[in-house]
């Protein structure tokens, strides 16, 4: 193919658009490479004035040492080449013409392709320089960012891991903030298991695991309620019931990049102290090819499985992602499915609480705990994950683009074991106990009082009681809207319209069974029981019951109890975002300057009910009516013992079908929201929530000392108005009447609708000092916020009467304040020659105003603060002021600092080991906040939740022509959080752990792909304590998990 264009066609504007006919703008990357191919393979002289352009019928690339990537993440661009391009045609006296093919050329107009629906930076990436005109002292036109940016990743291509390690570094080097990427290696998704365990690969980040899968995030030693999370730019609901994400929502199948911002700027939506999460999906414009399709299907087998109760071993995913551009690439549709089963897998031993009060044992005060349970976890998990996005972009100055996602999550678990429960408060006679140095109780043997049932208050307390606690689990997500962004010449006008929500309907049981005496009798009574414990600290402890095989006797035992708990979370979304940028040409000091707004509408709903049978300790003739214990048969109860070599030393037990045990009793369960159990109505409720922002912001891009400085400086101005519609229990039938779920009529509450507006004003400043080509030092500044949990503004508070005093209990409180901190960071970077590397140090602190905790006030003024209190019938006088137990933000705050360290290099080595490269993280966290806990017995300061102080990871990967292969580890140091223990959920001590994962792939042909992988390769247990290692909280066992599995593309 050859064209030939004489000098004179460029002689007149009307011959300038000849020439825009035939070498046109490109609207995408890989439109720019084929104009590159056109326009670069021969540029000659054909006589006087007369310049020709041939196409090559191969395209050669020249010889070179650099190593460069495909285009990623929306960011790519066309390369210099463009430019040398203009230039040469400019010395040939191209003149006006070559001018005009250098504004459609630039790599600008390549750049703002991205998917991320934009500005307001809930944007990933500000819209990147049209018009700026700036100029070295020789007169050559220095480069954005955006096109430094595009230099590295517009070249020849590696592969693998090596690819998304050094797109990501290129992505953090030429960023405008401080941040950290993790960059998909294909259109098939992430290069980690999941969001969670990709983004612990990245300095300062660490995943806490959940039913031994990586779920939610701590950031610089904070926990997910002070992170930010959003898709695509828009801020993203919570199937938790609270504020921080579940990870394991978002297939990371689908996901096509995750930032993590560090320091802020007015053009992202507040909400992050400790940062920002934001996740990508990808654009099919950007795609190298026109169709591009990729299938892949992993089976899989978790190594415990075959041993725990309602397990499968076998699972799978499967996942299928397409992108393809239309109508001369000026259409981009593509679309995502992911589909996810595994078994839910657990081995568990639990220790319970200790009691705040010693008890006297052989003369000496001791903590004593609650109780002692071993059981297995069972279950299944599927996920099936949705994702569509088209973007239509018909020229340079216009783009549109509509995208969706939606997950839908289904978790069904099944605890079965033997819970040893009530050893306090005289419930239990203790015998050789084994007290540790700090008079905590952690080993014995507890035994049922003489006497049959009267014991404590005339009634037996103490059981060895056979559970049966199931929980089912179902949660979607969707999350979408529809983004345009308009360019005229310097301006950028950028609008998005927005809704997203989250569904999570969670039912949990708590279903005893006991031995009992006389079944079948009028009365029939639990059996005297023994359970002797000994507590091995982090390891798994001893167990053992007296009589064991009454445990497996249907003649004896019978269910006692069961409790159905449903809840129900909503959380809708509804936002608006527009801004526009202007950009400045000959500014000596501003590239440009940004405002916006931000409008969002949040409603989030809580629902509570209950159904109860019978008792937990079997005192079935407390019920009313009379709820006998439920005979079992073998069609609803099934011996089930242990095989693993940390458990299989416990004692058999019967794993129960509650529902059929109810069913074949004729007893059918109906939970509603319950006067009996107020809690039901008082812990549900609504919160409203309504955000109206403002900012503006200026893009610093000047010279200090012959040196580059860019980044930015601005204002983000946040209104919030926050109420809660409740219930407040006033009593005395001093309310109004109101239904619960069974129509019983109430007096007793009365509806509230508390809350407060508020303004505040977020400063921010982002500087990058360019010291060299390979050298930066950065420093960030920001006033930053982030919302109260949102399920603590619910307003439904109880109340009770005590000696004239009128109390209030709820542990929430609508009028929280957001968690303010003051944040600085300090960076230095250096960027290995040709994209092989990177290593940055990042110093920072945060000074946090607030904490929100739960108090209680001795002497609250209710009726200054609008809570209606009752009168007295004896002195026809409001009731006396009493306790308030209530959520508050405390005035103490604290500070949170620390160092990251980051060092990764790639194709560093010659020959046949270039392919080899490797990722070192680690980050050191303090903080002088503490925390009182009592769950130990005797009062402790606890640390931050969330906060380990060391936190490391590592990557060894080799990626060959055929073969890839990656060993991953994660390391954190012990940190404390919030866990299920038993049946609560309580701040406990996590030790340290190391989980190690492995993957390796085979490319067969330019189609087919083999996997291997292996999660958690040394099968490293969750282990919590109380305060003090030799107090036992939790040791679980979740297994390995071995994948293997083929990728099919084209």
């Amino acid at each position: 193919m050859r064209a030939s264009i004489s000098s004179s066609e460029f002689a007149t504007p009307q011959s300038c658009a000849g020439i825009h006919k035939r070498i046109h703008t490109p609207h995408t990357y890989a439109e720019a490479v084929r104009l590159e191919d056109t326009a670069l393979a021969s540029i000659s002289h054909i006589g006087p004035g007369e310049l020709r352009f041939e196409r090559s019928v191969r395209r050669v690339a020249p010889h070179t040492n650099e190593v460069r990537h495909d285009e990623t993440g929306g960011r790519a661009v066309m390369s210099f080449k463009r430019r040398i391009l203009v230039l040469a045609m400019a010395s040939a006296g191209i003149g006006l013409c070559g001018e005009a093919l250098a504004l459609d050329a630039s790599p600008t107009n390549i750049a703002s392709q991205s998917n991320t629906p934009g500005n307001d930076g809930q944007s990933q990436a500000s819209a990147p320089p049209a018009t700026k005109d700036t100029h070295d002292k020789d007169g050559e036109k220095k480069p954005t960012k955006e096109e430094k940016l595009a230099q590295t990743l517009n070249t020849v291509t590696v592969t693998g891991y090596s690819r998304s390690a050094a797109t990501s570094a290129d992505i953090q080097r030429y960023s405008d903030k401080i941040e950290n990427v993790v960059t998909a290696a294909d259109i098939g998704g992430l290069p980690d298991q999941s969001i969670a365990d990709a983004l612990t690969q990245l300095p300062g980040v660490a995943a806490q695991r959940i039913g031994g899968q990586a779920s939610q995030i701590n950031l610089r030693g904070l926990p997910g309620n002070f992170i930010q999370t959003t898709l695509d730019g828009r801020e993203q609901p919570s199937t938790s019931g609270s504020n921080y994400i579940q990870f394991d929502d978002y297939p990371s199948e689908l996901i096509h990049q995750v930032s993590v911002y560090k320091s802020s700027q007015a053009n992202i939506i507040e909400g992050g102290v400790g940062g920002t999460i934001a996740m990508e999906t990808a654009n099919p414009l950007d795609n190298k090819k026109d169709q591009s399709f990729n299938l892949d299907t992993r089976g899989s087998y978790n190594s415990r499985a075959d041993g725990v109760y309602g397990a499968n071993p076998r699972a799978f995913r499967i996942s299928a992602a397409y992108q393809g551009k239309f109508l001369a690439d000026t259409l981009g549709v593509g679309l995502g499915y992911a589909q996810l089963y595994q078994p839910h897998v657990a081995e568990q031993y639990i220790n319970e609480s200790y009691s705040t009060t010693p008890a006297t044992l052989n003369g000496r005060p001791t903590y004593i705990n609650t109780g002692v349970q071993i059981s297995q976890n069972g279950g299944t998990e599927r996920r099936h994950g949705y994702m569509g996005t088209v973007v239509w972009q018909p020229n340079d100055a216009f783009k549109l683009t509509g995208n969706g996602f939606f997950s839908k999550y289904d978790n069904t678990s099944f605890q079965r074991g033997m819970r040893a429960q009530l050893f306090t408060n005289g419930g239990a006679v203790i015998t050789n106990p084994v007290v540790s140095p700090n008079g905590a109780l952690i080993g014995g043997t507890a035994s049922s009082i003489p006497g049959g049932f009267f014991g404590i208050n005339g009634l037996q307390a103490f059981s060895v009681a056979t559970t049966a606690n199931d929980q089912s689990n179902n949660a979607d997500v969707f999350s979408g809207g529809l983004n345009a962004q308009w360019r005229t010449g310097p301006w950028t006008v950028t609008a998005d319209v927005s809704a997203s929500r989250a569904n999570s309907h969670t039912v949990g049981s708590d279903v005893t069974a006991d031995v009992y005496n006389g079944l079948g009798s009028g009365l029939p009574l639990i059996a005297d029981q023994s359970v002797s414990f000994l507590l091995h600290g982090l390891n798994v402890g001893d167990f053992s019951v007296a009589n064991p095989g009454s445990y497996t006797d249907l003649g004896k035992m019978a269910l006692s109890s069961y409790g159905m708990y449903p809840t129900t979370y909503r959380d809708d979304r509804k936002a608006f975002r527009s801004s526009v940028r202007y950009e400045f040409r000959d500014n000596p000091v501003f590239a440009g300057l940004e405002g916006g707004v931000y409008l969002s509408n949040q409603t989030y709903s809580a629902d509570r009910a209950v159904w109860l049978y019978g008792s937990a300790w079997g005192q079935y003739w407390l019920s009313t009516p009379k709820q006998p214990p439920l005979a079992l048969d073998s069609s609803n109860a099934v011996k089930t013992c242990w095989k693993s070599s940390e458990f299989k030393n416990f004692p058999c037990f019967l794993g129960l079908n509650a529902n059929a045990i109810l069913a074949a009793h004729g007893i059918t369960p109906d939970p509603q929201k319950d006067w009996s159990q107020n809690w039901t109505e008082t812990q549900s409720g609504d919160v409203n929530v309504k955000i109206r922002d403002a900012f503006v912001q200026a893009d610093i891009e000047t010279t200090v000392f012959d040196r580059a400085l860019s980044g930015n400086l601005g204002l983000r101005v946040v209104h919030t108005s926050q109420y809660s519609p409740g219930l407040q229990q006033v009593g005395n039938h001093a309310g109004e009447p109101i239904a619960d779920g069974h129509g019983v009529i109430s007096t007793d509450y009365t509806r509230v609708n508390p809350g407060q507006t508020y303004t505040d004003y977020l400063p921010s400043l982002n500087l990058n000092l360019e010291l060299d080509d390979e050298n930066q030092i950065r420093f960030a500044a920001a006033k930053v916020m982030a919302r109260p949990p949102i399920d603590l503004l619910k307003s439904g508070v109880a109340s009770y009467i005590f000696n004239g005093t009128y109390n209030l209990t709820s542990g929430t409180n609508p009028m929280l304040d957001p968690m303010y901190a003051r944040q600085y960071d300090l960076v230095f970077a250096h960027y290995f020659p040709d994209s092989t590397g990177v290593f940055a140090a990042d110093a920072f602190y945060k000074h946090i105003d607030s904490f929100v905790q739960t108090i209680t006030d001795p002497n609250y003024d209710f009726a200054a603060h609008g809570y209606l209190v009752p009168i007295n019938p004896q002195t026809g006088q409001p009731y006396l002021n009493g306790t308030f137990q209530t959520a508050y933000n405390n005035t103490k705050g604290g500070y949170v600092r620390g160092l990251e360290l980051q060092l990764m290099r790639t194709h560093f080595l010659p020959g046949s080991w270039s392919g080899l490269g490797f990722s070192l993280n680690y980050a050191y966290t303090e903080s002088g906040t503490k925390v009182e806990s009592n769950l130990g017995g005797f009062p402790q300061e606890q640390g931050l939740p969330g906060l380990s102080k060391n936190v490391a990871s590592a990557a060894l990967f080799y990626d060959g022509d055929r073969f890839s292969t990656r060993l991953a580890a994660n390391y954190r140091s012990p940190f404390v959080s919030a866990a299920q223990v038993s049946f609560t959920f309580q701040t406990v001590y996590f030790a340290s752990e190391k989980v190690l994962d492995y993957q390796a792939s085979y490319k067969f042909n330019d189609y087919l792909s083999g996997l291997f992988q292996v999660l958690n390769l040394t099968d490293q247990p969750t282990r919590t304590y109380f305060g003090n290692a030799t107090q036992t909280s939790t040791i679980q066992y979740f297994g390995r998990t071995l994948y293997a599995g083929v990728s099919l593309k084209f």
